[in-house]
């Protein structure tokens, strides 16, 4: 399940707040890909522009890298900005998908939920401000 959530807010105006927004519920910001001119640059244009951010909460990424390795996959967390019918979105891998992928007991699920709501909570203060 991709989880999201589209607003009216431009997306340069996203963009000029992540960063804070992710600090405010711990997570930074590694980096970006911009594949419209990504894949402008490499002659495979697309209409679109699509912005994929890298998040890391560190503790989190400990925690579930210590517990379960091949959850690397999944890692640094991804936050992706696009317009869809002159809406802007913002959409994360879904919790759920990550969990049926691994063998995980009470306690790492309550772990990652808690991961993911910090997730929803940075996309819906995105949304509003």
């Amino acid at each position: 399940m991709i989880y999201k959530v589209k607003t009216h807010r431009d997306i340069a105006d996203i963009r000029s707040k992540l960063e804070i927004t992710a600090k405010e519920v711990g997570f930074g910001v590694l980096g970006s890909y911009e594949f419209k001119k990504i894949l402008e640059n490499k002659g495979f244009p697309i209409e679109r522009d699509i912005i994929v951010y890298e998040l890391c909460n560190p503790r989190g990424a400990q925690q579930a890298l210590s517990a379960i390795p091949e959850i690397s996959v999944y890692l640094p967390c991804r936050l992706s900005i696009y317009k869809e019918d002159d809406l802007t979105v913002l959409s994360t891998i879904g919790v759920e998908d990550i969990l049926e992928s691994v063998n995980v007991d009470d306690a790492f699920r309550a772990h990652m939920n808690e991961i993911f709501e910090k997730i929803k909570s940075l996309i819906h203060g995105l949304s509003l401000t």
